[in-house]
């Protein structure tokens, strides 16, 4: 009997990479639930391929369409690509309706992980990373005992702005932010790794899907993007992940998780192809707004909300050409300092620290 799966943001990178990795995996695998945003066309080539048993088109109703697909009857697997803050309840659902979440939407964790993990531990469901950066570390760590492990090491690419100086960079347009070297991605996470905004997420990410402590995560720039983590263990030995740039292995995985399949789409590694990886350390005044995210961690609460609320603004409004890219990490950086952040206990606490967050970026950035 192959499994149900939904797609929370089926016309999206994520949900597209989604339906190729299931069309090699038919057998194991059924579409019962898409859900798309704004491309209805796209949405409806998809529906008259798969025969989903559920179809919603968030723009043109409303969001609760992403709940009713996560929580279809149906569905076991529940591969969460929306952008943003919008992903949030429909994993709650989820969770608590004892589904496993293949989750590509970093946001949701940003935002509420103690509420994300707790609807994980009452209903039964689990939560399975899709980014590269965190599927590779599971990778790692599959298997071990929680008190093995030491450290771990994110690697981000540098975006297209890895070897400019903090000035260019502030000047930066849209077009050459979206030139990202290595990743094929949606214009929002692709600013977000232009600004390292990404991996401050991905670092909030880590501690709670993993149980470790902001200072146990360290984040290195690794141009080639072919190791996509590392795990460091108490004896000192260290495993890596390697592999060509792709989403599909880890959206596979995530998939399948424990468990390994053949699959044939995956490009084979080859070392020789791969050629000279390096690595360098993160330069905070190139990249400032990932010091701000780090800042919002350790701050704790409701802060990472703010955080991820706030960038969600400037990002839109950097993307509308209404302010500069150096624009960005500043008023991110006044949004977490005047912010009042408070604890993350419930769903409305969250709610309300991302709207006021988002007040703030409006306000700061006509400022």
């Amino acid at each position: 009997m192959s499994i149900g799966v939904a797609v929370l943001g089926s016309t999206g990178s994520i949900g597209r990479s989604t339906l190729q990795v299931v069309a090699r995996q038919r057998e194991r695998f059924r579409i019962v639930a898409l859900t798309g945003h704004s491309n209805k066309d796209l949405l409806a080539q998809q529906a008259a391929e798969w025969k989903p048993a559920f179809v919603g088109l968030v723009n043109g109703g409303t969001a609760s369409c992403l709940v009713e697909a996560a929580t279809h009857p149906d569905v076991k697997i529940v591969v969460n690509g929306i952008v943003g803050a919008a992903g949030l309840e429909a994993t709650l659902a989820a969770l608590r309706a004892g589904k496993r979440v293949a989750l590509a939407n970093k946001e949701t964790l940003v935002m509420a992980g103690e509420l994300v993990t707790e609807a994980a531990r009452q209903g039964g469901g689990e939560i399975v990373p899709v980014d590269s950066e965190h599927s590779a570390v599971l990778q790692c760590v599959a298997g071990r005992r929680p008190t093995e492990l030491a450290r771990l090491i994110l690697t981000a690419s540098g975006g297209p702005f890895r070897t400019w100086g903090p000035e260019r960079v502030s000047r930066a347009t849209v077009a050459e932010a979206l030139k990202h070297p290595t990743w094929t991605m949606g214009k929002k996470i692709t600013v977000d790794s232009a600004t390292l905004v990404n991996k401050a997420l991905e670092v909030i990410e880590a501690h709670f899907l993993f149980d470790v402590a902001y200072g146990q995560v360290d984040v290195v720039i690794h141009p080639q993007s072919v190791i996509h983590g590392f795990a460091e263990f108490v004896d000192g030995s260290v495993l890596a992940q390697v592999g060509f740039p792709t989403m599909e292995l880890p959206i596979l995985y995530a998939l399948t998780y424990p468990e390994r399949v053949p699959d044939t789409g995956v490009r084979r590694f080859d070392p020789v192809a791969a050629g000279t990886l390096t690595f360098e350390a993160v330069q905070l005044e190139r990249f400032p707004a990932y010091g701000v995210g780090r800042e919002a961690a350790r701050m704790g609460g409701t802060a990472p909300a703010m955080f991820n609320a706030a960038n969600e603004v400037v990002v839109q409004l950097f993307l509308d050409e209404q302010i500069p890219f150096g624009r960005i990490s500043e008023v991110l950086e006044r949004v977490v300092a005047h912010g009042h952040p408070g604890d993350a206990t419930s769903l409305d606490d969250v709610l309300a620290a991302d709207a006021e967050a988002r007040r703030l970026a409006k306000e700061f950035a006509c400022s």
